[in-house]
């Protein structure tokens, strides 16, 4: 058995708040997104945090929490002072509960995303077998999910592709399967690119159809398709680059945009690129288009 103390606190209040469940012998401390604020890596080594944090302390269950929850309630650094409270745990594998809310997932009607320590659904169909480890990317957010529905439907036989921000892999995996010929993975961290190789020998990729690359290695290339489901600022700070990496008449396709954030970056491309209609889903959006010729 264990229990819980859990604290909302802005993100610069973080690093204290952390340090006094530490003191007050934590076995450990989490932090979570608070308000639904989506938060990215952006480069390795870093770890952004969200706006409003959840601190969650783990404590054993035979210490004495008394004392530490009236200085957390009398804290001035502390939001829900009013509503702290001691939770008691049930004893759980960690690992194996995370495992259990990773479920086979559907994209239009012949994609699937697989846990890879679980049989698919359905044999016959495209299936994609996943272990994301440390990288984003299992099909559950909507960023992800709008990515896979357009590759779905695309026609991508013997197309050359750029997953821009390839995380887990996912979708230079999908993009495999769904006949493209050669795949471009491309990621800042590490942890993205070995995930993106072991999920590729995971769903038995023949050698080289899918190769992974930091940014500074991608060769020299104009592709048939560039996806890139990364976050807005870096969508804009790339425009010129993923205009040259795109054949004429070439595919787009943008993902990890706000709703609030979407016509700005529509502004940014349609110079280059003849935009479709927007898809959005659950407050993300998704822009796709053709490079013009």
């Amino acid at each position: 058995m264990w229990q819980q103390i859990q604290t909302t606190v802005r993100a610069e209040h973080c690093a204290e708040l952390e340090a006094l469940l530490l003191e007050a012998g934590a076995s450990s401390v989490t932090m979570m997104d608070a308000e639904d604020q989506p938060v990215f890596q952006r480069e390795p080594g870093t770890t952004p945090l969200w706006g409003i944090s959840t601190l969650t302390g783990l404590f054993p269950q035979e210490q004495n929490l008394k004392a530490l929850l009236a200085t957390l309630q009398f804290h001035p650094r502390v939001l829900n002072r009013d509503s702290l409270q001691i939770e008691s745990l049930q004893e759980q594998v960690w690992e194996r509960t995370w495992m259990d809310n990773f479920t086979p997932r559907q994209y239009g009607k012949r994609l699937w995303v697989c846990p890879s320590w679980q049989s698919p659904p359905d044999p016959e169909a495209i299936n994609i077998l996943l272990d994301p480890g440390l990288a984003f990317g299992t099909g559950s957010h909507a960023t992800t999910a709008l990515c896979l529905r357009w590759l779905e439907q695309a026609d991508l036989g013997d197309k050359t592709v750029i997953d821009y921000g390839c995380g887990s892999g996912i979708l230079a995996i999908a993009a495999a399967l769904l006949g493209a010929d050669k795949i471009h993975a491309v990621d800042n961290d590490p942890q993205a690119i070995a995930a993106t190789v072991d999920n590729s020998s995971r769903n038995d990729m023949p050698f080289g159809k899918i190769t992974a690359y930091l940014p500074e290695a991608l060769p020299k290339l104009q592709a048939d398709f560039l996806l890139a489901n990364i976050l807005a600022e870096p969508l804009h700070e790339l425009v010129d680059h993923f205009t040259a990496l795109v054949k004429p008449e070439g595919k787009i396709v943008l993902s990890g945009i706000l709703e609030e954030q979407a016509a700005s970056l529509m502004v940014r491309y349609e110079r280059w690129f003849c935009l479709d209609k927007p898809a959005t889903e659950d407050g993300w959006v998704r822009l796709s288009g053709s490079r013009r010729a």
